[in-house]
């Protein structure tokens, strides 16, 4: 094929790469030129049935013999995708070096999971690290730090693949783009071809082990469950990574957003799982929200048989101008490859990933706790979901995000949460069903049920009329008891009103020096306003900045 001649005569002038991922990226790219890229007929997606999705609690218990726990541990290594950048929370390097909770990463947390597994059952589990070009130099000397952890650390680096100009199909360092924005990681289906190629998959079966829990690094609900071997997590509508499992033709697989046809991509209850367990395809993106226990021998068999050919992703971006392509696949779509490969229907404890500020809201919060690196629920929580939160772009960087809170707030009780605007947080501050609005400060030790936002003029206008209204209905009620003036008409005798002329006023005498406590009644709704103006003003500021004229908060 002549464009695949094309690619062929550039990628030989490249010398960022070996054989091994320049035979993998033609291979890529081959498939797709050959059309196995095409969208999946959405007539055939099926339902998955209960025997290709299984229920967690129908999985057998394990042994309570801590040997038997040991020797099967022995057996396993825990595979962290660490190819990641934090760039969507603001922050440059690996995401898994974002704090987290206490002071912790993505990979404290990590490291300390694997010690404490080791440290119970004494056995040898190794932590593996997948890292990108990206992210391949900082990890190596953020590693260093665990030197003296009771755990064994490898790393090695995924694919690194040329990106490809949509126009011509040249690979993008080609044209002028040497640097790293002419290249990209081909997705975490590259695990496979990956580890083999690292030298690693023969290092862990010459140390007897056969399994491989994989997972990616910022999801803190991936935690090593002996019971699992497959897993497929339900998902909400706050997820937006991941992928579905479907049957398709006789056979699991994984459906990823960018094979749903666009008639497709609307609401389709028709392709929901029978529960609503499963995400719907419609809102799935490139990502993923599941974790895998992997046969390493299946893998060492499949990647030398060529035999793992997964959907392919386009990816097209624009890179400085340049509209540019990317080919992708997802691991979980090797699933159809595996032999007796199932799904595990897991609690929704098992996803917990980190994706943006409302996430790490989240987890910092008391809705969930830390022992020994493993984040669990508070069971203080009544309802089974978390809350859905939603942070306004302020608070997108990490770095915007902590400096907004004094501290975390408690949302314990919270069903729902969303910040617009200015706003910022003081201490203690315990929210419930609250919907933020723009330019507030939320103030130290105060409990918010609901936020009130009134324009200062209407607010002013309504309080007088309500109390001169009072005013003139307790005159009115006292005024039925006696004369309303010195003649002795009562009011309303004759359907007439005393006349100011004849010193006839209602609620006072007929001496004209003296004021009437209506009046003081004036007096004291006009300092009543300016004391809550005032005081609504200040409560207002937050640090060195200023609300909107008119804010106001109900406390």
């Amino acid at each position: 094929m002549e464009k695949l001649d094309h690619i062929k005569s550039h990628l030989a002038t490249l010398s960022q790469i070996g054989e091994n991922e320049k035979n993998g990226f033609i291979n890529l790219v081959s498939r797709y030129l050959s059309g196995e890229a095409q969208q999946i007929e959405w007539s055939k997606i099926q339902t998955p049935t209960d025997e290709v999705v299984v229920p967690y609690d129908t999985l057998a218990p394990l042994s309570d013999d801590p040997a038997e726990t040991k020797k099967l541990l022995d057996k396993l290594v825990v595979l962290k995708l660490n190819g990641g950048l934090g760039t969507t929370m603001g922050c440059t390097g690996p995401k898994s070096v974002i704090e987290v909770r206490n002071g912790f990463t993505f990979l404290d947390l990590i490291v300390q999971q694997i010690e404490n597994l080791n440290k119970k059952y004494g056995c040898n589990v190794p932590l593996v690290l997948m890292n990108s070009f990206n992210t391949h130099d900082d990890t190596l000397k953020i590693v260093d730090k665990y030197a003296n952890s009771n755990i064994q650390i490898h790393t090695f680096n995924q694919s690194q693949y040329p990106r490809l100009v949509a126009e011509d199909f040249t690979p993008f360092p080609c044209k002028g783009q040497p640097g790293k924005d002419g290249w990209y990681p081909p997705g975490h289906g590259d695990v496979f071809p990956a580890l083999m190629n690292s030298g690693k998959h023969a290092t862990f079966l010459s140390q007897d082990k056969e399994y491989a829990f994989v997972a990616n690094s910022d999801n803190l609900g991936a935690i090593v469950d002996l019971s699992i071997l497959i897993l497929v997590t339900p998902k909400t509508l706050a997820d937006v990574k991941g992928g579905t499992l479907i049957s398709y033709e006789g056979k699991v697989q994984l459906l990823e957003i960018a094979q749903v046809p666009d008639a497709h991509t609307q609401h389709d209850s028709d392709k929901c799982t029978r529960s609503g367990d499963l995400y719907e395809p419609p809102v799935l993106d490139d990502g993923f929200c599941y974790h895998w226990w992997l046969s390493l021998n299946a893998v060492k068999r499949l990647v030398e048989a060529d035999a793992l050919k997964m959907e392919i992703i386009p990816n097209p971006k624009e890179v400085e101008g340049t509209k540019v392509l990317q080919l992708e696949t997802a691991a979980g779509a090797a699933i159809r490859f595996f032999d007796h490969a199932i799904g595990i229907n897991v609690p929704r404890s098992r996803f917990l990933p980190v994706k943006a500020s409302s996430d790490l809201l989240l987890v910092q919060s008391d809705l969930y706790t830390l022992v020994d690196g493993f984040v669990s629920r508070n069971s203080a929580r009544a309802n089974p979901e978390n809350p859905s939160i939603e942070l306004g772009p302020e608070f997108k960087k990490v770095s915007n995000f902590l400096s907004r809170f004094k501290t975390i707030p408690s949302i314990i009780n919270l069903d729902s949460l969303t910040v617009t605007g200015d706003v910022w947080f003081g201490a203690g501050i315990v929210l419930k069903k609250i919907q933020i609005p723009d330019d507030l400060n939320l103030f130290d030790h105060s409990e918010y049920d609901c936020v009130l936002i009134l324009l200062l003029p209407c607010f002013k206008f309504l309080l007088f009329l309500t109390l001169k209204f009072s005013t003139e209905l307790l005159s009115f009620l006292a005024g039925k008891s006696e004369n309303c003036c010195k003649t002795g008409r009562k009011v309303g005798d004759s359907g007439r009103n005393c006349n100011r002329e004849q010193g006839e006023n209602i609620g006072m005498t007929n001496e004209p020096q003296s004021l009437s406590y209506s009046h003081y009644w004036d007096w004291f709704c006009v300092l009543l306003i300016g004391c809550n103006v005032f005081i609504v003003g200040r409560k207002s500021m937050a640090p060195e900045t200023y609300p909107a004229e008119g804010s106001m908060v109900k406390i």
